[in-house]
């Protein structure tokens, strides 16, 4: 067992027993939504992993440990607390070493993840190549950590203020495959479309578990991105979403946002602008993520 590894009673027990378990990020809860609705949101979607048959495993950096699991007082403080670090990668040797609390991205939560032998993880989405990068060279960590971890990522897509086409062809580059669930078009997050095809569609989560255990089996690490479009009655239609993209990015220029700030920034633009409507979306689509990430956890068991 890794020193720095704090596992919860519940999910040790799921794992070593050979039962689906399901990691979750914390970003959400400290960086993505609004109080109350971040704690009430991460304890629903627990709830849904557990109703569709695995257990759930949010993932945190707490007092420097890396907790694999959380109970519920441990998402309260996480959703409450003021000081409460945006973890990657290049952050997790420091909020260790210095005993911090910390809310992991994809790329930390997948390293987590891989660190516990936890196979599939739900997000809401994933970071990517963003606008501009061709000066700012602003490529998430997200995407290098996919490409060497293996761990599934079940998204709605990459967050849509970002280079969708470009994300397409930096994961094509890194070997990453890219399947979305039940329809030929990679969706856009808060929207079922993008403009962009799909590498890869399959539509049942036995196929997916399929593709994992192959890919793996063939000696191929790193992770498969299955895209879950948002249900159709909570998407926000993508040229009102590109509206509301366009301004939250000429306010953040305006204000000289930049790093690890721009992407909170946007997204709490975007959801004060659009009346709450991409909080909405956001809640739904996470909630749906988790119910086809158990799903597949489930079916992985097979193999």
């Amino acid at each position: 067992m890794n020193p720095y590894l704090e596992i919860h009673p519940e999910v040790q027990q799921a794992l070593a027993a050979g039962k689906p378990v399901l990691a979750l990020e914390s970003t959400i809860i400290a960086h993505g939504m609004p109080y109350p609705q971040n704690v009430q949101t991460a304890l629903e979607v627990e709830a849904v992993v557990r109703e569709a048959g695995a257990i759930p495993a949010t993932m945190a950096i707490l007092n420097g440990k890396c907790c694999v699991g959380l109970s519920q007082q441990q998402i309260e403080h996480l959703g409450q607390a003021k000081e409460v670090w945006k973890v990657s990668l290049v952050d997790m040797p420091y909020v260790i070493s210095q005993q911090l609390d910390g809310a992991t991205t994809v790329a930390a939560t997948m390293r987590l993840a891989a660190m516990a032998g936890i196979r599939v993880f739900v997000t809401g989405e994933i970071g990517g190549v963003h606008r501009g990068a061709q000066t700012t060279m602003d490529i998430s960590a997200d995407l290098t950590e996919m490409g060497q971890t293996s761990v599934a990522v079940v998204s709605a897509g990459v967050k849509s203020i970002l280079g969708i086409g470009l994300t397409l062809e930096y994961l094509e580059t890194k070997g990453i495959p890219v399947v979305t669930f039940g329809q030929d078009e990679f969706p856009s997050f808060y929207s079922r479309h993008s403009g962009f095809g799909s590498p890869l569609r399959l539509d049942s989560a036995h196929d997916i578990a399929s593709l994992l255990h192959t890919k793996w089996q063939l000696g191929l690490n790193g992770a498969v991105l299955v895209a879950n479009p948002i249900p159709e009655p909570f998407e926000v239609p993508a040229p009102q979403m590109e509206w509301y993209i366009t301004q939250a990015l000429h306010a953040a220029a305006q204000q000289h946002i930049k790093g690890k700030a721009v992407t909170p920034f946007l997204l709490k633009y975007i959801a004060e602008h659009s009346k709450g409507e991409s909080l909405e979306a956001n809640i739904a689509l996470i909630k749906h993520n988790a119910r086809l990430g158990a799903a597949v956890a489930l079916a992985y068991r097979q193999f």
